[in-house]
Order: C-alpha cells, then sequence, then structure tokens
C-alpha cells in the first residue's frame, strides 16, 4: 500500500516539476521580451508638437514624424544613432541616420532660423531656390558659394545632390507619391520629411527645434532656447488682464474673387485668442483657410476693431487700388490694418514666413501690440507693420 502510493507521489511530483519548469519557460521568455522593450525609449521629449515625437536613448534616439501630410495614413519613424550606438534588433527595419551631422540639405526657409539659433549654421550646404532665404547670416554664406542652389522644391537637381554628397536632406511632402524622394533615397542620399507645416500650436512649431538639437547633438541647446520662448509666450500673453473688454479682429484679404479666412484651429486664430481678443471665425472648425464670397465677409467683419490683411501691401492706398469696396471696413476707415507679410528680405522672400515659426513669442508681441498697444508701450514690432 505504502509503496504505490510513494509511486502515486512521485508520479504527482512530476507533473508539478513539469508545470513548474514550463511556467518559469514562459516566464524567462515573456522576461526577454519585456528586457527588448525596456531597451527602448519610453519617455518622450516633446511637449507641445503634434506631428513630432523623439525618443532618447543610450546611444540613439528614435524620431517619429506623426501625420507628416493631410490624410497620412502612416507615421515615419527614423533612428539617429551616435558614433557608438547599438541599435536592438526591433530598429534596424527603419531609416538609420549618424548623428551628429557634418552637413545637410533643407528645402525650407522655416529651417534656417533653427540652424543659426543652433548655431550650425555653417552645416548647411544646399538648399532649393536660395533667394527664398532672406537671413542675413545664411545670405552671406550663399553670396560666398558655400550654400549651393540646388534647384526647386519640386524638381530637385540630382546630380548636384549626388556630388554635394550631405549626410541628410530634410524635405517635406504633400501626400505619400513623392517620385521625387524615392529618386534622391534610390541614388543612396538620406532623406527625413519633416511637418513642422503640419502643426497649428504656436509653441509646437517652434518646438521642432529639437529635432535639429537631435540630428547635431545639441539636445541641451535646443532645450533652453525653446524653454526660453515658451517662458517669453507666456509672460506677453499673461500681461493682458481678462477684465479688459475684448477687441474684434478680421483676418484676411480678397484673391481673385474670394476672401480666405483663417480657420478657427489655425496658428492666426491661436495668435489672436492668446493675444486676449476675438477672432471672427475662431468658431469655425478646422485648420487651414476658408473661401468666402467678399459679401459674407463685409457682413460679418464690417465693425471688426483691428484687420489683419494678407498680401505684401505697405499702404492704404495700395489696399485701396487693389479694390476700393475695402473702404466700407470700420478698420479701413479707422486706420487700423496690420500686415504681417511686408517686410521682405534682400532677394524678395518673405521674412515673417522664414522666421515666425521660431519665434512665435515675437509673433505674440506683434499681435499685442496692434490690440493692446497700451500693455507693451516700448516694445517695436518684429513682422508686423501698420498701413498707413
Amino acid at each position: 500500500m505504502l509503496s504505490k502510493l510513494n509511486k502515486k507521489m512521485k508520479i504527482v511530483l512530476t507533473k508539478i516539476c513539469f508545470l513548474l519548469c514550463f511556467f518559469l519557460l514562459i516566464s524567462c521568455k515573456k522576461t526577454v521580451v519585456s528586457d527588448t522593450q525596456n531597451s527602448l525609449p519610453q519617455e518622450n521629449d516633446i511637449e507641445y508638437a503634434s506631428s513630432l515625437a523623439i525618443y532618447k536613448n543610450q546611444g540613439y534616439s528614435v524620431v517619429r514624424v506623426i501625420n507628416p501630410w493631410p490624410n497620412a495614413t502612416k507615421n515615419l519613424t527614423y533612428i539617429l544613432k551616435e558614433k557608438n550606438g547599438i541599435l536592438p534588433d526591433s530598429l534596424q527595419k527603419y531609416p538609420v541616420i549618424s548623428v551628429p551631422l557634418q552637413s545637410i540639405v533643407v528645402t525650407s526657409t522655416t529651417i534656417i532660423p533653427y540652424l543659426e539659433m543652433l548655431g550650425v549654421e555653417k552645416k548647411l550646404v544646399g538648399f532649393p531656390h536660395t533667394d527664398y532665404i532672406s537671413s542675413e547670416k545664411t545670405r552671406t554664406r550663399i553670396d560666398q558659394g558655400l550654400v549651393k542652389n540646388v534647384g526647386q522644391n519640386e524638381k530637385l537637381n540630382m546630380e548636384q545632390l549626388i556630388d554635394l554628397a550631405p549626410e541628410l536632406i530634410v524635405t517635406f511632402s504633400m501626400d505619400s507619391n513623392n517620385p521625387m524622394i524615392a529618386n534622391l533615397e534610390k541614388s543612396g542620399l538620406k532623406v527625413l520629411i519633416q511637418a513642422d507645416w503640419m502643426e497649428q500650436s504656436p509653441l509646437g512649431k517652434a518646438e521642432w527645434i529639437k529635432l535639429y538639437g537631435a540630428l547635431f547633438g545639441k539636445e541641451n541647446e535646443a532645450k533652453i532656447l525653446f524653454d526660453e520662448i515658451v517662458k517669453n509666450y507666456h509672460d506677453a500673453s499673461a500681461v493682458i488682464t481678462n477684465s479688459q473688454k475684448q477687441k474684434t479682429v478680421l483676418y484676411g484679404s480678397m484673391y481673385q474673387d474670394q476672401w480666405f479666412v483663417a480657420k478657427g484651429n489655425s496658428w492666426v486664430s491661436q495668435f489672436i485668442k492668446d493675444a486676449k481678443a476675438n477672432y471672427l471665425w475662431a468658431a469655425t472648425e478646422g485648420t487651414g483657410s476658408l473661401a468666402l464670397s467678399f459679401e459674407t465677409v463685409l457682413e460679418k467683419g464690417k465693425n471688426a476693431d483691428f484687420w489683419i490683411a494678407t498680401g505684401s501691401f505697405t499702404s492704404l492706398s495700395e489696399l485701396e487700388k487693389a479694390n476700393p469696396h475695402y473702404k466700407q471696413f470700420k478698420a479701413f476707415q479707422n486706420k487700423e490694418i496690420y500686415t504681417f507679410e511686408s517686410k521682405i528680405g534682400p532677394k524678395g522672400g518673405t521674412i515673417y514666413y522664414e522666421k515666425a515659426p521660431s519665434r512665435p513669442d515675437l509673433v505674440l508681441k506683434d499681435y499685442i501690440k496692434i490690440i493692446h498697444p497700451e500693455q507693451l508701450p516700448n516694445y517695436t514690432f518684429t513682422f508686423a507693420k501698420k498701413l498707413n
């Protein structure tokens, strides 16, 4: 009897040992997966930008460009690898960019201020249609032949780019079908598609400086610069008390037979809101522009206190020549019309388009100076100009 019990006990113990080993094996496998996951960066360095994420890790960073173009169905991932960085197998499938970069080609003027702010403008070796660049520093380098004109955004000069051999080309795309980018990559050139133009938050646009900080090994400098911009932005908005009567703001102007106003979720609308004013189309859903008839705009905006006109107008008479009906607006009669687009660089580039995305704190101060001039009595416009 005792012998039979011992046999049964042995069988039971054997089964228990087998089960324990089985669960331990599963546990070990889970631990291996968990360790692999833990080796990946878990914290995003980006706070305001909605189209950018940067995950810093030992020896490398993972950059994700989210919603890189309108109605995008996928995000883009890039790995920024430092000299002795070791990448997990799970990241080997993504484009790998060696950092810090020693040379770069960019295709948007909005990137030029980031390079200059970080002190790496000398790494820029090419740009399409260099006349668009207004920056004094970079224009000097263009004049010295140190920054080459590499064609047009839609049709870059492939032979010249291959000859320049930049370590990275930073460009943008309007959709997923971009033969030019595919050709660049087929030629062995590294390409990163950025999406700062998709951002609608003023501080979100400016936070893209952190991407260039990561590309050039200047992460700390980028963070310090951005934190200062954030502080300046919030400090500027805080000078306006909520007790002050909200002024109304009209935006846009006629183009051919339509008046284009900024929608309510656009960065223009956000600036006006943060300047504590009532933007007439703030309730309009969406980003970008809304096309309206002149009659529709006149009905809603005839009595607006201020008018932010689009276009490079320099005077009221010039505006009137463009459309005599503009005189019907109260803002025209009271000479309260301003533009952000009249300041032009030496070769015809619009300074606002180049520099404003990187310095939203200065743009906001311009809006406050327009709407609440008593709050910034000693401030001089950076971008805006009053039409006289």
